[in-house]
């Protein structure tokens, strides 16, 4: 069974840890360096990125993480894909720049903006997975703005993407974790090796 870690600072790590096992892998709950050891992939669950980034430097763990990412698919929800970006707007912060998108946090509005929609997967998610709708729970989400030429949008909201990929890596801006669906979470283990 393939191991997938799961960052634990902050966030809701369990759910993710439940949704990895759910489809069908062993979840891995990462605080440390070492803790990435052996790892097929690794998701970076939503927060709050300014946070995050805090505690990814007191760890030591930014320079591990972009490592892991030259070898290893990454999954980056909500703050993690703000993470993952190479562009982070409103305001700029620093990121890991290992998916080629620009992202405005917090740009669907207050927490009392969130919300629970209804989303389309595009043609090739869903032949990679299962066909039809898919919930996603925004959580004072980041949009966003910008799709580098090597990466693919896998589905909409509102016509901004909500779901990418390029190459290994993949980002949300919505939860899939919070949802019983776990197609996105099954579409990330097909990445790994």
């Amino acid at each position: 069974m393939k191991r997938v870690g799961v960052l634990a600072l902050q966030g809701d790590f369990d759910a993710h840890a439940k949704a990895v096992e759910h489809a069908g892998a062993a979840a891995v709950l990462v605080r440390s360096a070492a803790d990435l050891e052996g790892l097929a992939g690794l998701i970076i669950p939503g927060g709050e990125s300014t946070t995050m980034l805090k505690l990814l430097h007191e760890e030591k763990l930014m320079e591990p993480l972009r490592e892991f990412g030259r070898r290893r698919p990454i999954f980056g929800t909500c703050a993690g894909a703000i993470l993952l970006a190479s562009e982070v707007l409103s305001p700029a912060q620093e990121s890991l720049g290992l998916i080629d998108i620009g992202v405005e946090r917090n740009a669907y509005g207050r927490q009392i903006d969130s919300r629970v929609a209804s989303v389309t997967p595009d043609a090739d998610f869903q032949s990679r997975t299962n066909p039809g709708d898919m919930e996603a729970v925004f959580i004072r989400a980041p949009i966003i703005r910008r799709v580098g030429q090597g990466a693919r949008v896998l589905a909409r909201y509102e016509g901004d993407p909500v779901l990418v990929e390029e190459g290994r890596h993949m980002v949300a801006t919505f939860h899939p974790e919070l949802s019983p669906d776990r197609r996105v979470h099954e579409l990330f283990l097909q990445k790994l090796d």
